[in-house]
């Protein structure tokens, strides 16, 4: 699998559990945010903080964390380093012996 399609299928696969805790959060903290009493007034600061750091962390976890492994990757691919061996190049035969021995 290329890094690519690594990417793509896991971001794929955490969008919805990502999407879920951040609307869920963001919307318990609302009520919090527009509130009007004066009771609360020391507790808006607090809230907004949260309810839109949370908003912040989410586009960075789902757009700019992938976007930088596959910078690092093409960066890689440039100098020619390789990040290691394929799961599928490894002998696992030679594994087995050192094993026994």
């Amino acid at each position: 699998m290329t890094p690519y399609e690594a990417i793509c299928t896991s971001g794929v696969r955490r969008f919805r559990p990502i999407m879920l805790t951040t609307v869920s959060t963001f919307g318990g903290l609302a009520p919090m945010i527009f509130e009007t009493s004066r009771q609360a007034k020391f507790m808006i600061p607090m809230a907004i903080s949260l309810g839109y750091g949370i908003l912040f962390a989410t586009a960075i976890t789902l757009l700019l964390v992938p976007c930088l492994y596959l910078m690092i990757d093409d960066v890689r691919r440039m100098l020619g380093t390789s990040p290691g061996l394929e799961p599928d190049e490894i002998d696992l035969t030679k594994l087995e012996e050192t094993r026994t021995t």
